[in-house]
């Protein structure tokens, strides 16, 4: 679909672009309103199997009302490894990948994107589930889903 102009930094392997999703501490989303960009920044949570993105977000606002709009959206997770002095050089690894929004109203659907998230981010995930996942907070959260139906990958070459 997308082809990458220097083929040597090109990432191939879909479980390298999967680990950098997986390991990003979040993602960049662009999307589109009536020909106008809007980019977000979101934590989120990869689910490697089902091959999407949850995010938890407000039920109301700018973001909502684009997605609700428009769902199709361009994400990117970077892995940044620095700026490497005296070399002119930047080590780095991304995977961006194309996608469509849906926001869950299933209680388990919502329970599973929440625990993804809360396994991504927590340093220890069973406390903050055990505390977090309640019925309550469940039922009144918005997550978004991203089911991803594209992605690509580059990384310099020391990386």
């Amino acid at each position: 679909m997308i082809d990458i102009r220097r083929k040597e930094k090109a990432i191939t392997s879909h479980a390298e672009m999967n680990a950098i999703l997986k390991n990003a501490r979040h993602v960049t989303l662009a999307m589109c309103d009536d020909n106008e960009p809007y980019l977000v920044t979101l934590s989120h949570g990869y689910d490697v199997i089902k091959n999407c993105i949850y995010f938890h977000c407000a039920g109301e606002g700018k973001k909502i009302d684009i997605l609700r709009k428009n769902p199709v959206v361009w994400g990117q997770a970077l892995e940044d490894r620095g700026y490497v002095q005296g070399e002119c050089d930047h080590l780095y690894a991304t995977t961006q990948f194309r996608g469509k929004v849906r926001f869950l109203e299933e209680i388990q659907e919502k329970r599973r994107g929440l625990e993804v998230m809360i396994e991504a981010l927590e340093d220890n995930p069973d406390a903050v589930k055990a505390k977090q996942l309640t019925e309550k907070s469940v039922h009144r959260v918005t997550i978004g889903r991203i089911d991803i139906d594209y992605m690509t990958g580059k990384k310099s070459s020391d990386v």
